[in-house]
């Protein structure tokens, strides 16, 4: 289990809520599955339970996992709220009725890429965040193996590289997805499929977690990662030698997701929940938390080690269209065939 954070720097983050704390037990609680990295969650649980004395029951699971659990549970949800995690399982969820549909006073403080993806599903989900898909890479290997520094999607094709990269699988994870997708809508899909055969020639190991290939990356154990380069920054601030940086040619992001899950037990609490959660105080709480996604409250105030989204090249990413449950699986079934089948 993740270690809380420390008991002064959660008081600290409280002190900026107004809300009066009342007693636990006056407030009934909440089940949420939390989709982001760990710190970030326990910062969140703490944080609410404080400032509102609602006791929150969290459980940490990958954005896969979770719309597995919320699918087992169809019949009795025991899951009332649904924080982070790429987009295209949100977006699978609504499809399938899992989800609550939900307007939230805040909606209009967003972003306008959230509102859309609020839009698309119906209100069946939010936009909480957003990050660019891109490369890590250790800046001391590559310079140790005078290797160059990756600057377009075809620069890893570079037979230099290998065995030096990692990426995660796309079956388990958002992020290798979200790189499938984005190079589906960047090429075309036969010319996206016969780059990532040749790409497989390079990758030493398809991950189970997204963020697992810039961890390996921050800590020497490959050279370069395909990730989302929000992840970087908090490497870095562990002293480990990464940098990142987003392919000049185009490249897609992810639209980290908030759902309310339909049959919630706690479904009052959960409004509450989700709409403290769109607030700008409660959104810093990522960059405080050491994670360096772009908020979707355009009140929130954006930490410098936030990718500047106005110097990256996007793709006009069709969110509804990759978020469907049929596109997904359809291109996750090729990937497997076509490139996940052939030696390295």
């Amino acid at each position: 289990m993740p270690h809380p954070i420390p008991c002064a720097a959660a008081l600290a983050v409280a002190a900026l809520f107004a809300t009066p704390a009342v007693q636990a037990q006056d407030a009934g609680q909440l089940n949420v599955i939390c989709s982001v990295q760990a710190e970030w969650c326990n910062m969140i649980q703490t944080v609410f339970t404080k400032t509102t004395g609602v006791k929150v029951n969290m459980s940490l699971k990958g954005s896969g996992e979770a719309l597995a659990q919320l699918i087992a549970e169809r019949a009795n949800p025991k899951t009332d709220v649904w924080f982070g995690g790429t987009g295209d399982p949100h977006l699978q969820a609504a499809e399938q009725g899992l989800s609550l549909d939900y307007k939230s006073p805040s909606l209009p403080q967003l972003h306008a890429w959230a509102q859309q993806q609020a839009e698309q599903s119906k209100f069946r989900t939010v936009g909480i965040y957003s990050g660019p898909l891109g490369f890590g890479y250790n800046t001391e290997l590559i310079a140790k193996k005078k290797l160059p520094i990756p600057k377009t999607w075809a620069d890893l094709l570079n037979p230099a590289f290998k065995g030096e990269i990692q990426v995660a699988n796309p079956a388990s994870s958002g992020t290798a997805y979200t790189m499938v997708a984005t190079l589906v809508q960047l090429m075309g899909e036969e010319k996206a499929f016969e780059y990532m055969k040749a790409l497989h020639r390079n990758i030493s190991q398809y991950t189970r977690s997204g963020t697992g290939p810039i961890k390996a990356a921050a800590r020497g154990e490959t050279t370069v990662s395909i990730s989302f380069v929000h992840d970087g920054p908090g490497e870095a601030m562990q002293g480990f030698p990464i940098a990142t940086i987003t392919p000049a040619d185009g490249t897609g992001a992810e639209i980290g997701s908030m759902s309310l899950i339909d049959g919630a037990r706690n479904l009052a609490n959960a409004k509450r929940f989700y709409d403290w959660a769109l607030t700008a105080g409660a959104q810093e709480m990522g960059a405080a938390a050491k994670q360096f996604q772009l908020p979707s409250n355009k009140a929130a105030k954006v930490d410098p080690r936030v990718p500047d989204f106005k110097k990256i090249k996007f793709i006009p990413y069709d969110y509804a269209k990759y978020g469907s449950s049929t596109e997904r699986k359809r291109l996750i079934a090729r990937w497997e065939k076509d490139v996940n089948s052939l030696p390295r």
